[in-house]
């Protein structure tokens, strides 16, 4: 449809149209004739006068359904404006890949351009045109359960890997009817809740807030994202939704983003509780008035947005700007010339879950993964031996982890039967050993007569998937209790032990460490994540992940973080005597450091070599490293780059990512790795806000993680 014909059809739209476009509601009303809600979740009913004006629908899938759903609203629509289908699609629709944590261990975005696009062509054959994905929460507190959805502590990585999602999802153009529209999320700063309970409070200033948490947002919105949804949390101490100054002055003027702005779930009604709205009422005057568009899953904007207007207390033509947003969205997707888009029963058996997305979730898996320990044990060796799987993942427990919704676990392949598959030559001995949160003495006893047995153990422990994601904050990170017994148990026989984590969070490894040979960091690793382990346990693939976010040696250090400021007594400066930025029983620092990530092979780094020791505004400068593989396996290796500014307005980051490269080499072979350095690189947000770079000296690093030591220094000069 031509753009001008959209203002023709908002002119002819009632107000009680206008809001119902403002509306998400589910899709049960449209498939059920007798449709009623009943007993504990009466809240969500739809009301029926909603039902032939509502724009949007949550989580109904299935090319049937939603051709069906699309039919009857549009049977009922006066103006027949076509439903937007949305859905949580946050690592994959059937096929499933690893968690958004575990892509960002790839250190490598063209994995998180290649998992979008396979989910973009699963979603929209289904008939789904929106994923509320990527997040891009910048979070430094692993209690918090959604970790698992974001790429880790570092704006960098976290702006890369935003971009690159928003990249896969929507592709070149809406032209192809497999790419859907991406929604970023959650705006803003919904990775900094107290104590890392989710839903809580944020507090930081507006300065931190625009030097570390925005970024990642802007690296979404300068990609071309459709829609941003709204934070359950406050922002300056007003909830997200209703914030004016977020969603209005920041987001839309400062930030540029054109597009739908769409709540949470609830997110509008829950500033009743939050204490800044008396009732619904005033719930809906808040949320309109900061340019909330879309509310999800409640209907205040429908039962109060007409007294409102006929007030004065909202201009009908803020209702109108934010209908015109949600009529350019289905308009940039051809829904008026095609309602259904690309929903095909026929395409969803063709490709979903198709081997060839199978094989791209294997390779992803693989190169999510991050070797943390090896003292000599893997790879393991196809020479007869015997090998002794023990634990709850050693075969049939959950894999995919959260918000893995059309995921099927029993279609993941199995590490039990893939390490059998690998070791030809030997024997692989199960047991279970324990569940996730319990064991049994017999239980224990098979576990010990098959690790006696065998001449190596692979422990497969871990978290259930429903402890971490959404409403899974954990004041414990430790492994479970039954887990760590189980462990210390098989460890008492003296046998070589390789333990593999599947996980959502970085995990306090006190009770793994002491008692493993081996560490293998799995993550929940998705549709293949059985067959990756084993490739990776037994050499068929060289490790190559890096982590995205700091492991803790102890919970009471959390957060802990690679960037993080020094203080006016810093313990590295004051080795002898009390009165040090320290604690008395830990350290300062993480167990396992923010990049780190073993290989099966060595990479050496030359001496850094920098083009100049002046920069100016004119004349970036080049950081050269030649890596060379020393080992005998070939490998990939992501060279970091760092920076320190030593003398800053505001006290700035020990260290901070300014550039990574994933270099593939093979034994004996070196490459040289360049990478540029130009002033709009150095700029930071400064007391007054402004964001701009300090003439000075500045530190470079380059390594094989945020432990790299320091290579080169320059000044800039303006």
């Amino acid at each position: 449809m031509e753009e001008s014909k959209l203002q023709d059809l908002l002119n002819e739209m009632t107000l009680e149209e206008k809001v119902g476009q403002l509306t998400q509601v589910f899709g049960q009303p449209y498939l059920d004739d007798n449709y009623e809600v009943t007993g504990p979740m009466s809240f969500l009913a739809v009301p029926s006068e909603l039902v032939p004006v509502a724009g949007s629908i949550l989580g109904a899938s299935g090319a049937e359904s939603t051709r069906k759903i699309q039919d009857v609203y549009l049977e009922k629509s006066r103006l027949k404006i076509p439903l937007l289908f949305m859905a949580d699609v946050i690592h994959g629709y059937k096929t499933i890949f690893p968690i958004p944590l575990g892509i960002g261990a790839s250190w490598n975005p063209d994995t998180a351009v290649k998992t979008a696009k396979i989910s973009a062509v699963e979603t929209a054959v289904s008939g789904i045109h929106v994923t509320f994905s990527p997040m891009v929460d910048l979070v430094r507190d692993p209690r918090w359960g959604r970790v698992m959805e974001s790429t880790g502590e570092d704006k960098f990585l976290n702006e890369q890997f935003a971009e690159a999602f928003v990249r896969g999802y929507q592709g070149d153009s809406y032209s192809d009817p497999y790419a859907i529209a991406s929604c970023v999320k959650h705006f803003a700063a919904y990775g900094a809740p107290e104590g890392g309970r989710d839903y809580n409070t944020v507090n930081m200033s507006e300065r931190q807030l625009r030097e570390d948490y925005l970024s990642a947002y802007q690296a979404a919105i300068d990609a071309g994202t459709e829609l941003v949804m709204t934070s359950f949390n406050v922002v300056d101490g007003i909830p997200s939704t209703g914030n004016r100054w977020l969603l209005k002055d920041l987001l839309r003027d400062e930030m540029g983003f054109e597009g739908v702005v769409i709540s949470d779930w609830g997110a509008v009604k829950e500033m009743i509780p939050h204490g800044v709205a008396a009732d619904e009422k005033e719930a809906a005057l808040k949320a309109l008035n900061a340019t909330n568009d879309i509310e999800m899953m409640t209907f205040t904007y429908h039962r109060y947005a007409k007294d409102h207007i006929d007030a004065g207390h909202v201009d009908e033509k803020l209702i109108d700007e934010s209908v015109m947003r949600i009529l350019k969205l289905k308009n940039k997707l051809g829904l008026f010339e095609n309602p259904y888009r690309a929903a095909s029963q026929d395409d969803e058996k063709d490709l979903i879950f198709s081997d060839a997305h199978r094989q791209t979730a294997l390779e992803v898996a693989e190169e999510s993964m991050v070797l943390l320990k090896n003292d000599s044990v893997l790879p393991l060796e196809d020479n007869g031996q015997t090998v002794a799987l023990i634990g709850p993942f050693a075969e049939g427990e959950d894999m995919l982890g959260a918000w893995s919704w059309k995921g099927e676990a029993e279609t993941a392949s199995s590490l039990h039967a893939s390490l059998k598959s690998a070791l030809t030559s030997g024997n692989v001995l199960y047991a279970k050993g324990s569940a996730i949160t319990e064991t049994t003495e017999e239980w224990m006893e098979e576990a010990v007569k098959a690790a006696s047995e065998a001449d190596v153990v692979i422990m497969a422990l871990g978290e259930s998937a429903e402890m971490s994601g959404e409403a899974a904050s954990r004041s414990d990170i430790t492994l479970p209790q039954s887990q760590a017994d189980l462990l210390k148990k098989i460890a008492e026989l003296g046998k070589p032990i390789a333990t593999v984590l599947f996980n959502g969070r970085p995990l306090d490894l006190n009770t793994v460490e002491p008692y493993s040979d081996a560490i293998l960091e799995a993550w929940f690793p998705g549709t293949e994540g059985g067959e990756a382990v084993a490739n990776l346990l037994t050499g068929k693939t060289n490790p190559s992940g890096k982590l995205p976010m700091s492991f803790p040696e102890s919970v009471g250090q959390i957060p802990v973080y690679y960037n993080h400021y020094n203080t006016g007594r810093p313990a590295e400066e004051r080795e002898e005597g009390r009165y040090a930025s320290r604690y008395l029983d830990v350290s300062n620092y993480p167990k396992y450091a923010f990049g780190y990530g073993l290989s099966y092979t060595s990479f050496d780094y030359s001496k850094v070599t920098l083009s100049s020791d002046i920069m100016t505004a004119d004349e970036p400068i080049e950081v050269n490293v030649t890596l060379t593989n020393t080992g005998k396996r070939a490998g990939q290796e992501a060279v970091q780059l760092y920076i320190r500014d030593l003398v800053g307005e505001v006290v700035r980051p020990k260290k901070e990512l300014k550039g990574f490269r994933k270099v593939q080499l093979n034994p004996g072979e070196s490459k040289k790795v360049s990478f540029t350095l130009s002033e709009d690189m150095l700029t930071y947000v400064h007391q007054d806000l402004t964001k701009q770079a300090d003439a000075g000296e500045f530190d470079v690093f380059v390594g094989a993680s945020s432990l790299a030591e320091h290579s080169g220094r320059f000044s800039l000069k303006i």
